[in-house]
C-alpha cells in the first residue's frame, strides 16, 4: 500500500508527522495532491484545545485550507479530470435538511466537514466534490486559491451586516480574520477603525485597510476612544466583533451608533457569557447577530475575489514551510514573539508554486 506523509492530532498539543496510507478515490470522490495548506486561528484552538466537537476528533488528519491538483478521480465524477487545479472547501452542506430549504446552509444539520490538509494527499468525499470544490485560474497560486475558505466566511459575515459604501465600521482584533474583514469592508468603501491590542497589529490594520487605529493598551477607556473616532462620536454603523472574547462581544454592542449593527464573528469558548444594557439595547435599536461559517455561493464569491487581484493575499501569508515543519510549527504557534507578526503561514508539502505569469 503506498505511504505518504501527514500530520495528525492525537490530542491536546500533540501534533505528529506520520506516513500513512495515500487515499484512494471511492465512487463521487476525487483525490487531490496539496499544492499549498494554510494555517488557521480554527486550527490553533483545536490543537489548543485538542478536539473539536463539529469539526474533528482524534486521531484525525489535521487542516482544512488547501488548494492543489485532482490526482484521481473515482468512479461517477465528470465535473473534474487529472491534472485539474481545483480548492475544495472543508464542507459541504445536504441540500435536504430544514436549515437547507430555508436558505440557511451553513446550519446544515448534516453539515459534511473534511480534513487533513497538511498532508501530500488529501480525499475530497463525494458531496464537497459536487457542491463546494472549484477550479482555480491558471494565474491564481495555490496559497492564495486556499484562502478562499477563510475569506467566504467574513465576505458572508460582511454582506449580513448591510454594510454600505461610506458607512462607518470597526473591527476589533486583528488577527488574520479580523484583517480581512478590514480587508472587505475598505474594498467595499466603507470607512474602518480598528481595535487592536499588539503594538505590530497597527501597522497591518492599517496596511488592510483601517484609515484609524485604536491600541487597547495606549488608551484609558477604549469603547470611548473608538467612538471618538466615528463621525460625531455617535459610534459606528456597524461594528465586528473579531477577537472571540466576552470582554470585546461587550464593547462591540458599547461602539455602536443607535440603529447600528453588531456582528459577533469570533467564537469565545462554549459557556461564555455577555452582559448587554437592555434599555441601550431597546431604546437605541441596536441589532445584533452573529455569522458562522461559509455557504457554497459564499465560497464562489470569495474565490472570485481572490482571482480578482484586489485581495492583498501576499500580505496575509507572513510565513512560508514544508509539511516536515508543521508540528514545530504550531508549537511555535502558542508563544507569541513580541514584535512578531503572525497572520497565516502557508505549508507546501510538494515544494513552493511559482504562479504563471
Amino acid at each position: 500500500m503506498k505511504q505518504m506523509m501527514a500530520a495528525v492530532l492525537y490530542g491536546r498539543e500533540d501534533l505528529r508527522l506520520e506516513q500513512v496510507a495515500t487515499p484512494r478515490a471511492a465512487a463521487g470522490e476525487i483525490i487531490v495532491q496539496v499544492g499549498a495548506a494554510l494555517t488557521c486561528g480554527t486550527d490553533v484552538k483545536v490543537y489548543r484545545r485538542g478536539y473539536h466537537a463539529r469539526m474533528l476528533k482524534p486521531p484525525v488528519p489535521f487542516g482544512h485550507e488547501l488548494a492543489g491538483t485532482v490526482s484521481e478521480v473515482g468512479a461517477g465524477v465528470t465535473s473534474f479530470r487529472v491534472g485539474d487545479r481545483v480548492v475544495a472547501m472543508n464542507s459541504a452542506p445536504c441540500d435536504a435538511c430544514f436549515f437547507c430549504r430555508h436558505g440557511q446552509q451553513n446550519l446544515c444539520e448534516d453539515l459534511l466537514f473534511n480534513n487533513g490538509a497538511y498532508a501530500e494527499y488529501i480525499r475530497i468525499p463525494a458531496r464537497i466534490v459536487e457542491k463546494n470544490t472549484l477550479r482555480i485560474p491558471d494565474s491564481v497560486p495555490f496559497e492564495h486559491a486556499a484562502m478562499t475558505e477563510p475569506l467566504a466566511c467574513v465576505m458572508r459575515g460582511f454582506e449580513q451586516t448591510g454594510a454600505r459604501l461610506g458607512d462607518s465600521m470597526i473591527v476589533i482584533g486583528a488577527g488574520p480574520i479580523g484583517l480581512m474583514h478590514m480587508h472587505v469592508a475598505s474594498l467595499a468603501g466603507v470607512d474602518v477603525i480598528a481595535v487592536v491590542d499588539r503594538k505590530e497589529q497597527i501597522a497591518a490594520a492599517k496596511l488592510f485597510g483601517a484609515s484609524a487605529v485604536v491600541h487597547t493598551v495606549a488608551v484609558e477607556d477604549v469603547i470611548t476612544a473608538a467612538r471618538a473616532l466615528t463621525p460625531g462620536g455617535r459610534g459606528a454603523d456597524v461594528v465586528i466583533e473579531a477577537a472571540a472574547s466576552q470582554t470585546t462581544w461587550e464593547w462591540a454592542v458599547d461602539m455602536a451608533r443607535k440603529g447600528g449593527v453588531v456582528n459577533c464573528f469570533g467564537g469565545p469558548p462554549s459557556g461564555t457569557k455577555m452582559q448587554v444594557d437592555t434599555d441601550r439595547l431597546h431604546y437605541s435599536d441596536i441589532k445584533i447577530l452573529s455569522s458562522f461559517h461559509h455557504t457554497p455561493e459564499a465560497c464562489r464569491r470569495s474565490l472570485n475575489l481572490v482571482a480578482s487581484g484586489r485581495f492583498k493575499c501576499d500580505a496575509i501569508i507572513t510565513g512560508r514551510t514544508t509539511l516536515d515543519q508543521v508540528p514545530d510549527l504550531f508549537q511555535g504557534m502558542m508563544i507569541r514573539k513580541e514584535g512578531k507578526l503572525y497572520i497565516k503561514t502557508a505549508v507546501f508539502p510538494t515544494g513552493v508554486e511559482v504562479a504563471p505569469r
